[in-house]
């Protein structure tokens, strides 16, 4: 870890999920999706903090470090992520704000300058949890909130983690929708991408 690293990141992990077939039918190509994810240390555990500025200052650290994780499990260019997500689950001696300290503030632009855009808020999900708590990133386009076929979510879980005193932050992206999406609404190739909602 070098000296400007905020972060105390016991793991990291990234995870790649790959369909191929639904329903007896074809995706082709497939749908690919990745997450990444640290266990870091978490300072404001056991005690109420008022000032929760250092998680924020992580949160912006992390946001750098994951995507580009992510991005790299999937193996294609950044500007060509479709979708993105952020989640967090704190162990049981941290409060759900210390998640939102993480995920809300500062973590968006660095993972948006990794991106090269990104106009569309960031779904999240934050909870508490134990070891092996399931972690469900929720997932929209990047550039349109509205576009349904982008509408999705991605499980994940570290069997060791969370710890009492720990968090797991995680980031999402795709390459693509959902698999043989078929429910109408804006398509992606309609998208403006001026408002982050169309």
């Amino acid at each position: 870890m070098s000296a400007g690293e905020k972060a105390k990141i016991r793991k990291i992990v990234t995870f790649v999920e790959e369909t191929h077939s639904e329903m007896g039918r074809a995706v082709n190509p497939p749908t690919r999706r990745a997450a990444a994810a640290a266990v870091i240390e978490n300072p404001c555990a056991g005690k109420y903090v008022e000032d929760l500025s250092e998680l924020m200052t992580i949160g912006e650290e992390l946001g750098e470090i994951l995507t580009q994780r992510a991005v790299a499990a999937l193996g294609i260019p950044a500007n060509a992520i479709e979708s993105y997500g952020k989640a967090a689950a704190v162990g049981e001696n941290g409060e759900i704000e210390h998640a939102a300290a993480i995920l809300h503030p500062k973590l968006g632009t660095p993972v948006r300058r990794v991106l090269g855009k990104g106009a569309a808020l960031i779904p999240s999900s934050k909870k508490r949890g134990g070891l092996g708590v399931a972690l469900d990133i929720p997932l929209g386009h990047k550039d349109a909130a509205f576009v349904r076929s982008h509408f999705d979510g991605m499980e994940i879980r570290i069997p060791d983690a969370p710890r009492a005193n720990e968090i797991v932050v995680a980031i999402a992206v795709t390459d693509s929708g959902r698999p043989l999406a078929r429910v109408g609404g804006l398509m992606k190739d309609q998208i403006k991408g001026e408002d982050g909602l169309r």
